[in-house]
This record gives structure tokens, sequence and C-alpha cells, in this order.
């Protein structure tokens, strides 16, 4: 079941002329929409609908309409291809009469009507081959509400029982299909993507991995340290776990089986470090652009936001996997471990674009100049070493290959618009968020954590903007309601959206890395949140010390960083601690007490704070150094026989 869930079309893969085309019309797509966002300001309605079309009209040939489908692409695709086509032309040959419709009072004509509907089967349809049943079935469902959702009774009935009405919203406005969600992938979305493609193709994953590989290669557990660095780089190019976990855990994955780690344990170290990349800064995920459209917040701040809080994330994986090696005597990569001087000999072309994107956002530049001038880096960048310059024919690959790593995220983000846009003409949205207040009797806590699972439930088989996009529409308003701030409680909802990922029952996550390890992905998920405990707890800590997004006094940001590693280290000490006895444990009320140490040390009173980080310290040194016999529960860790695991 969870597989019809998350099942999507087959990406069909074309050799030879039919290849080259693809790319090349791919690759004029891309330059259309550099065009378009770089050197022309489009109405917002007129650049959604074309950027729609013409991703649909790519998509349906490349994407079949199941894993079953055949190698190449069928009568129907191409049909749904040019129906994609012309309704992409009509749409721009009446531009200026469908920006100047006053909308629910103009009628529709005939072709009006068949080509908007057209675009909302079409919408529906694409993003069932990109995304699977999953997000298909829940837009499906909110689509039935908004049409006869008038049958219902108070307080979730409402007025609307016409589907010109519906049809009228969701096509010819900026609240549906072209909304907010696809307009920032028409823009930000996409050529940051861009940037990334870019610099993966000139071999910046390469530089990346050898990285992380000349900083941890040779310490204990090192190919687990090389996989959390290597995929956190990684995933500031990618923004999505699972293409994170396809692209980095294809290496790092099967070393770490070759050297005796469990196929369990190697999963699930891929699948934290990647899901962790969508929240990396500089660039972070797609759906940290389209945060900052909601919150109305610049980019430049939700990106200083969320550095702490990833490196963070980052250290509490890090901690776990090198006490996990310690315990389980894990080895070091036995294979030929590049120097730091080398790798950066070789690979300083790369350092130029992300100094770019850095400097671009520093300064307070758009994110849509940021990533054209990074992408600009690169191409500069890479040029000035014959063994990175990019040929041509590369660059129109790496366009080419930007539109087609589009489709999905495109394909959701237009069926998600189809939800906000049925939320915000019914209401919906706000009456949800009063079922949440009810729920929590009005109280924060109970507030939070029901806003915690809705959004790891509604993220379940999603793509993290998704996720996100519904979360927000659903859940934010209940957090405003509750008088926390809108980049807090955003922030909240982004770190759940983004951890729904490696969260079961689904884990999207843990379904790619499970095709690689031979596992089971229930099982790698399980592993995975483990090692992701700091991540789970660290939205809390948003809301109860905004200082560690950045907002406060340097005293308070740098208590905040400090009392960030202390907090971590000791949840990662409750869950991996190494005692005299290998596979010793602690016992609960000392598993307590550094969680009550953790939570003291991120406190935003300094004193509480303080004494937290001192008390943390010194309880974790004693654990690490003199380990006593005393705190040792009785059992040992059931990791299961494999001494790898």
């Amino acid at each position: 079941m969870i597989a019809a869930l998350v099942s999507t079309g087959r990406r069909r893969s074309f050799e030879g002329t039919p290849a080259r085309i693809l790319t090349l019309l791919a690759a004029g797509f891309a330059c259309w929409v550099i065009y378009a966002n770089v050197f022309v300001i489009s109405d917002p309605l007129v650049l959604g609908i074309l950027f729609v079309s013409g991703i649909l009209t790519l998509l349906f040939p490349v994407v079949g309409h199941s894993q079953n489908a055949p190698a190449n692409p069928t009568i129907i695709d191409w049909l749904l291809c040019g129906l994609s086509l012309a309704s992409g032309i009509f749409f721009f040959l009446n531009a200026e009469a469908i920006s100047n419709r006053i909308t629910l009072l103009d009628e529709f004509t005939g072709p009006q009507f068949f080509f908007g509907t057209a675009i909302l089967l079409l919408t529906l349809e694409a993003t069932r081959r990109t995304t699977g049943a999953g997000l298909t079935g829940i837009v499906v469902l909110f689509l039935v509400y908004n049409w006869f959702g008038y049958l219902l009774p108070p307080p979730f009935g409402h007025g609307i029982s016409d589907f010109s009405y519906l049809l009228d919203i969701l096509v010819f406005t900026t609240d549906g299909v072209f909304g907010v969600p696809i307009q920032v992938v028409a823009s930000y979305v996409f050529l940051f993507v861009m940037f990334g493609t870019l610099l993966s193709k000139a071999g910046g994953g390469e530089f990346f991995f050898n990285l992380a590989s000349a900083a941890t290669g040779n310490s204990r557990g090192g190919p687990a340290k090389v996989a959390v660095i290597s995929s956190g780089l990684y995933g500031t190019m990618s923004g999505s776990p699972t293409s994170d976990v396809v692209a980095t855990g294809s290496i790092t994955i099967p070393i770490m089986k070759r050297l005796g780690y469990s196929k369990r344990f190697s999963g699930a170290v891929e699948v934290a470090a990647s899901t962790g990349g969508s929240a990396m800064p500089p660039i972070m995920g797609s759906a940290a652009f389209i945060l900052a459209e909601y919150t109305g917040t610049a980019y430049r701040d939700v990106v200083y936001a969320a550095l702490i809080p990833a490196m963070l994330y980052y250290v509490g994986v890090f901690l776990q996997v090198h006490l996990r090696a310690v315990r389980r005597d894990l080895r070091p990569y036995n294979g030929e471990i590049p120097r730091l001087s080398r790798t950066f000999a070789l690979g300083w072309p790369f350092i130029i674009p992300i100094a770019v994107i850095i400097g671009m956002l520093w300064v307070g530049y758009s994110p849509v100049m940021t990533a054209g001038a990074g992408a600009l880096g690169v191409v500069i960048g890479t040029a000035l070493s014959a063994r990175t310059r990019m040929t041509l024919w590369n660059l129109i690959d790496a366009l080419g290959e930007t539109t087609l790593r589009i489709l999905p995220v495109a394909g959701a983000c237009a069926a998600a618009g189809l939800v906000i846009g049925g939320l915000s003409m019914t209401g919906l949205g706000m009456k949800a968020a009063n079922v949440i207040i009810t729920l929590s009797g009005g109280e924060l806590g109970w507030t939070l954590i029901l806003a915690a699972v809705v959004t790891i439930v509604l993220g379940l088989g999603m793509p993290t903007p998704s996720a996100y996009i519904l979360a927000a529409v659903l859940v934010g308003p209940a957090l405003v309601k509750v008088g926390l701030p809108i980049l807090e409680s955003h922030m909240f909802l982004l770190y759940y959206a983004i951890l729904s990922a490696l969260t079961p029952p689904i884990a999207v996550a843990a379904l790619a890395a499970a095709a690689i390890a031979n596992e089971d992905p229930f099982i790698i998920a399980f592993d995975a949140v483990r090692l992701a405990a700091v991540g789970f707890l660290m939205p809390f800590v948003f809301l109860w010390n905004p200082a560690i997004l950045g907002s406060g006094s340097v005293l308070e940001i740098a208590m905040v960083c400090a009392g960030g590693i202390a907090g971590a280290t000791a949840i990662a000490l409750s869950f991996e601690w190494v005692g005299k006895q290998q596979n010793g444990r602690l016992a609960w009320p000392l598993r307590a007490v550094l969680l009550a140490g953790a939570a003291a040390s991120v406190a935003p009173n300094l004193l509480v704070a303080t004494l937290g980080i001192l008390g943390t310290a010194v309880l974790s040194y004693v654990l690490l150094t003199r380990a006593p016999e005393n705190v040792i529960a009785s059992g040992s860790i059931e990791d299961g026989k494999n001494p790898a695991e």
C-alpha cells in the first residue's frame, strides 16, 4: 500500500538523436526562464501559465503513466503533450484578455472554459506521474470538498456549488495553479537548481566528496562521517532529500557495507544526512523560498535564521555517528584518502561560485539575481582551470537537466496551488486552525505538539515543498492565533515538513536508500529518526529561544550556540553512550538528566543556560572519560547481532 502511494511514473531515458533533441528543447526552455526572470518583468499570471504549460509539454513524453509504461512515449503521452502545448499557446495569445478579466464576473468563452479545464486536469495527471497517488489523492479530496462542500453542515460547509466559480479561482487567477508555489519554482527555485546542476556537471559533487573524505576519512567510522559531511554539502545544491540520497548514497552506502557496516546503519546515516541538506544554507531547498514569500521575509534573513539550527543538526548526527563507530569499533576507510591540500588545489574553482552566492546574499541582492550570479560564477570560475572547464555541450546539457530536474517539483507545487486556492475561497484553512486550537485547548505546548504531528502526517509520502505548503495554510494560522511570531512559526513547520522525508511509515528518503542498501526501508527509517533526534527537538527551541535563529544580542546568540553544542552532545550520549562495557547503555535516570541538561542549555534565561551548559559539559566529560560501572543499566543495546550495527 505504501509503495502504491509513492509510486511514480517511469522516468524514460532516451539515447541518440531523441536524447539530443530533448536536451535542446529542455535547454531552450531553461534559457526562456532565465530571460523571463532576469531581463523581463513579466505579469505573474502570464509567467505562471507559460511556465506550467512548458513544463507539462516536456513532462508527459519524459514521465510515463506508471512504472510499467513503455520505454517510448505512447500515443496518449503525445496527445497530452500536444494538449499542454496548445493550452500554453492559447493562454499566451490571449494573455491580455485573460489578465484583464474581472474574476467571478466575466463569463467564460468556450475556448477559455475548455483550456482552463484542460490545465486543471493536466496538472492532476502530472502530479500523479511525478509524485504518486498520495499527493494526488489529497488534491482531489480538496477539489471534491471545494465543489461539493456546500452539502456539509456548518462549520465545515460553504456556499460554493458552481464548477465555473472553482475554475475561475484555480486557473484564471494567481490564487490557484499559478499561485505563489509555482511562481517561486519558476523563478528562485529554477535558477538555484540551475546553479546546482552546473556545479555538479563541472565536478562539484566530486569536490565536496573528496573534501569530506580528506577531513574525516581516516578517523574511526570515517565512511559514515564522509556520508554526513558530503550529503550536507551536496544538499545545498539539490535541496531534495531523495535526490541527495540517490546522488551521494550510491557512493557512500556501498563503501560502508563493504567495510562491514550493517545495511541498516549505512542507509540510516545517508538518510539522516541527506534530509538535513534541505535546511542547510546558503541554498537550502525549494520550501525555503516558498517560506520567504509566505512570510514576507527576505531570503537572506531566512538563510541567516536557518544557519545555526542546520549546523547543530549536523553536529548531532555527526556525534551520534562517531559514538556509534567507537561503540561498535567501526573501521575507517581503507582506500586512498585524498589530501586536503590536493583537494583544494584541484577544486579551488568551486569555491568561487559558493563565495559569489554568499556574498550576493550578504549584500542583499534578490534570490533571482543571486542565483543568476552564482550560475555565472560557476561558468567563469570553472573556466579558469582546464580540469573543470565546461564545453558548450556541457552547458547545454546542464541547462536541459535543470529543466528535467524541475519537472517533479513543478508538478507538486502546481498541485499544491490547487489546494491553496481552494482553501482560500472556502475558508477551510481558518476552520482547520480553529479545530487545532479547540483540540489543544489553546495551550501553547499542546498546540505545538499537534502542529508538529499534523505537519509530519501531511508530509508522509510528499515532496518537502508540498508538505510545507499544506502545513502553512492548514496549521500556520493556528500558531499565529496562539501569539507566535510568523517567521519562527513557519521555520517550525518547515523543519517538520523536511523531517517527514525520513519519518515512518512512508519515509520517502528511506525508500531511496533501501534500494541502494538492499534493506527494509522501515528499519532504515527508524534508525534515521534516531540519528536525527536533534532535528526533531530543534523546532521547539525556535519558539522557546529565538536567539537560535539569530534573533538577539551577540551574547544571546553566542550562548545559544554553546548551549546547542552542549545539548546536541547530551542527546548523542543519551542514544549512543560508550562505557567500559562495549554494549553498555545508560540507565534511564541518567538519560533523563542529560535531556534535562540539554533543554536547560538552550534556555532563554542566561543563568539557567549557563548552569545547563556547565552541568551538561561536566556530566558528558565524566561519561566519556571515566564511565563508572554504576551508570550502566542491565542489558545491552539491541542493534542486532551484526557488530557493525
